[in-house]
Parts: structure tokens; sequence; C-alpha cells
């Protein structure tokens, strides 16, 4: 049952990333006719940004077909860290989009300053604007759909690669637009919206960067997950106490250990049922593929362990 769920897993993710990727270089090959028949840089640089979002989809595919592997004799937890890698590779990418973006404003608005014209760009490069920003909008919102559903962090990761994309496309259309509207004059309009766009795009890297960093480096689930954790074990009505809880994320997989006291008196079988118990209950909130370790501890007396065939 769980081979057949991760694959149906893998199939609506490797789905949504060729679907995505299509888009991407549809986009790219319009965005460069556009760029340069137009006469936009702007659109020439957004055109890149669409083969980063191409290389992406790429990294996309391998890496998530790598994380699905089944735990193996050389990887007890299975694989899934190499979704959480594919995040990180895909926050680093959208970070250079952002400072690529933020840079080749600024040196447009330096050039502004300086007194040089900007080109006025033609409405082919505006048309290519608008178009991007709905199809990759679109793109957003049924990747977003998939990855929430599936609980893959790298596929949300993709798809805010893709509305970063689509957030270029504004700066692009309003500086387009407006300069074919208003003028040759209006033309600083592009990169100025551009560097704004790109703050954006850095802060949403960033965050990417730092969630993965998290995970790869082991840190604990959050306080509120692990009190659930807790409150799922005490319910029990053979525990008594959780303590030395440890807990980490292994791809889309919770990774937890903890220690339990029972009564000195309870025989191994009660608590063996005590714990599977507990087990099932975990991996029932939190999915089948839940690693769980519990380990055992008779109750302390004025805080040491006692013997139960003593105090009889």
């Amino acid at each position: 049952m769980e081979k057949d769920e991760s694959i149906v897993r893998l199939h609506a993710i490797n789905k949504v990333t060729i679907e995505g990727s299509l888009i991407n270089v549809f986009l790219m090959i319009f965005k460069f006719i556009a760029g340069i028949v137009g006469g936009s840089a702007a659109m020439i640089a957004d055109a890149v940004h669409s083969l980063s979002d191409f290389l992406t989809d790429i990294v996309m595919l391998i890496f998530v077909r790598l994380s699905n592997k089944p735990q193996d004799k050389d990887h007890d937890f299975g694989h899934g860290k190499y979704e959480t890698l594919a995040t990180a590779l895909i926050g680093i990418a959208l970070l250079g989009v952002g400072a690529m973006i933020c840079i080749g404003g600024l040196e447009k608005i330096i050039k502004v300053i300086h007194g040089t014209l900007l080109p006025s760009p033609g409405l082919i490069a505006f048309i290519a604007a608008v178009v991007s920003i709905l199809l990759k909008e679109w793109c957003f919102h049924f990747t977003t759909k998939v990855g929430k559903k599936y609980n893959s962090q790298a596929v949300i990761a993709n798809a805010w690669h893709h509305r970063s994309d689509a957030l270029s496309s504004i700066g692009t259309a309003l500086g387009t637009g407006l300069a074919i509207l208003l003028g040759a004059k209006w033309t600083v309009l592009d990169p100025l919206t551009a560097v704004a766009v790109s703050g954006f795009i850095v802060w949403e890297a960033i965050k990417l960067i730092k969630q993965s960093s998290n995970e790869l480096l082991e840190a604990s689930l959050p306080e509120d997950i692990e009190k659930q954790i807790v409150d799922i074990a005490v319910k029990d009505k053979g525990i008594y106490e959780v303590h030395n809880l440890r807990t980490r994320r292994i791809g889309n997989n919770f990774a937890i250990e903890m220690h339990v006291r029972m009564p000195g008196e309870t025989n191994l079988y009660e608590a063996h049922e005590h714990a599977t118990k507990v087990e099932n209950d975990i991996k029932k909130k939190f999915g089948p593929e839940t690693h769980v370790i519990i380990h055992l501890e008779p109750l302390k007396v004025n805080g040491k362990y006692v013997n139960p065939d003593e105090r009889k």
C-alpha cells in the first residue's frame, strides 16, 4: 500500500514538473524572440529567467526520483534528503535570479542618472510580458496545489520559482507598457520595478535556503509538532512520562525518538503493546513512513530507578 502511494506521489510530481517545464520552454523561446524583435533588454533578461526555471525543473525531476527510492542497506532512513537538497538548490538558483535582476536594474538606473536614454521597447515585448505573467502565475497555483497535497517542499519551492518569473515579468510589463504609452523618458520605470521585484524574489529565496539548511543540519521539528507527539504518547494509559524527545525531518517524513516511562512492574509483553500503539498512533497522525523509535524505562522513585521486586 505504501509503495503504491509512493508511486502515485512520484507520478503526480513528475507530471506537474513536466507541465511546468513545457511552459518554461515556450516562454523562453517567445521571450527571446520578443526581446530581440522588440528591442527590450529586460525581456531578454526575462528569457534567461525562464531558462533558469527550465533547468530547475530538470533538477526537480532528477532529485525527486532519487528521493523516492526505498531504504537500502546503505540508507537506513531512505533517500528523502535528496528532496531537501533539491529545495536548497532551487533556493540558491532563485537567489541568483533575484540578484541578477537587481544588478541589471541598478545598472540601467545608473545609466539614466548619467543622462543615458534607455531604448523604448516594442509592443511585442509588452505582449510577451503579459503572457508570461498569466502563464507563470497559473503554473504557481497548480504546482503549489500538488506540492501541498503530497507534502513536497521541493515542489512548493519550484512553484515559487514560477511565481518569481511572473513577478519579474510584472516589472517588464510595467516598464515596457508605460514606455510605449508615455514615451522614452519613462523607460526608467522598467529597471525601477525590476529592482523592487528582485527584493521579493531574494527574500523568498533566503527563506527556502534557510528552511532546507535547517533540515540538512538536523534541526528539530517545530514546537507545536513536538507537543502533538508528546500528547499522542501520554494518551496511552500505560505511559506516564515522555522525555529525551528528539525529532528531525528526512525529506517529507519525520524521524522521532523518545524515552517513555512506565510502571516498573509492567511486563515486557505489555510494555511492547503500549509502545506499538503509540508508534501506530504517531504514524496515523504524521504518515505511515514516519520513523519512530521508543526507548522504554521504568518510573523513578525519589529520582532513582527501583527494581519492582525489591519493593515487594
